[in-house]
């Protein structure tokens, strides 16, 4: 009996402790490949930034990233594959405000602010305003004129129905009574390409998928959004100084989970990702394409994406911005 007790003992233990070291092993993370939901197509701002991000987290905790570029439908394609994929730190999406803005104006299977879990943001930017090369308009005076001379002969580019640049170019239409006709694309990327091309003449967006073709001489810069210039491109004066007072766009990109992310892995997220953009190569990257870093908390993000979307609420009913 004595040697039945003790071994009773012995596999009770010993199965304890392989319980024991599953259960460490299941709350390990993370612990295989993460991956990056695009939801434009390669060359798009969040393209740009779901790599360099997904490269440092990749470096940093040990995993591979993989980035998956999920086009169409003013980003709802993308957002509803992360909010079909488990709750597990092993999904993600890097966002902008489009996100926020495409189901004002078509319908969308979910709430873009309550049904997604808020992780982080990356950066935050104003926008430039840049035109073809070709253009006879070298700044923005020139280019109001020019429009207000062609009433809806200039085709504007969005990188989608709704998109953040979508809202920008119709509140100057707005405030300097010109008329364009806006020409959607799948994302930045394609948007820039007919841009350079000459089949489009004027595009609003964040200065990552812009700033390296006007360094190069293919896109004319006109006037960027906000109080100061930007750093890389300084020769570029403001709206404000412009004569456009006021004209305050800006650009953000964040990273999103699915619903129901457990707050453990939500925060050692966050985390890594505030370490990667404090790191001077991150900064002086994102500089490059006249980004700034933005860190924040989850809390913080989620509080940013609640007063933006009454924001560009307000934006389009003054517009009275419809999806074409």
């Amino acid at each position: 009996m004595k040697l039945l007790t003790a071994a009773f003992r012995i596999v009770t233990t010993g199965a304890l402790i392989l319980l024991a070291g599953t259960a460490g092993a299941q709350q390990a993370y993370p612990s295989k490949p993460i991956r990056i939901i695009v939801p434009f197509p390669p060359g798009a701002s969040n393209d740009t930034l779901a790599r360099l991000v997904g490269k440092k987290l990749s470096d940093t905790l040990g995993v591979q990233t993989i980035v998956d570029n999920r086009p169409g439908a003013s980003t709802i394609i993308g957002a509803s594959a992360l909010l079909k994929s488990p709750p597990d730190g092993y999904t993600l999406m890097v966002t902008s405000g489009t996100h926020l803005i495409t189901p004002m104006l078509m319908p969308a299977p979910y709430d873009a602010v309550k049904d997604f879990t808020a992780v982080t943001t990356i950066d935050h930017s104003n926008y430039l305003l840049v035109v073809h090369p070709a253009l006879p308009a070298n700044n923005l005076k020139e280019f109001i004129a020019l429009a207000k001379a062609r009433p809806g002969q200039l085709n504007y580019a969005s990188s989608s129905n709704g998109s953040g640049n979508h809202l920008a170019a119709e509140l100057l239409a707005l405030r300097t009574g010109i008329k364009m006709q806006h020409v959607p694309y799948k994302g930045g990327g394609p948007a820039v390409t007919d841009l350079m091309a000459g089949q489009v003449q004027v595009f609003f967006n964040s200065p990552s998928s812009t700033v390296p073709y006007v360094k190069r001489g293919r896109l004319k810069p006109l006037a960027v959004t906000g109080e100061s210039r930007m750093p890389a491109l300084p020769h570029v004066p403001t709206f404000t100084e412009s004569g456009l007072a006021n004209f305050d766009v800006k650009s953000w990109h964040g990273i999103l989970a699915p619903p129901g992310t457990p707050k453990a892995i939500v925060d050692t997220l966050a985390a890594e990702v505030a370490k990667i953009l404090g790191m001077p190569d991150t900064i002086e990257k994102l500089a490059s394409f006249g980004l700034a870093p933005f860190v924040s908390t989850p809390e913080q993000f989620a509080a940013l994406m609640k007063s933006e979307n009454v924001r560009y609420a307000d934006v389009i009913k003054a517009a009275n911005i419809k999806a074409d």
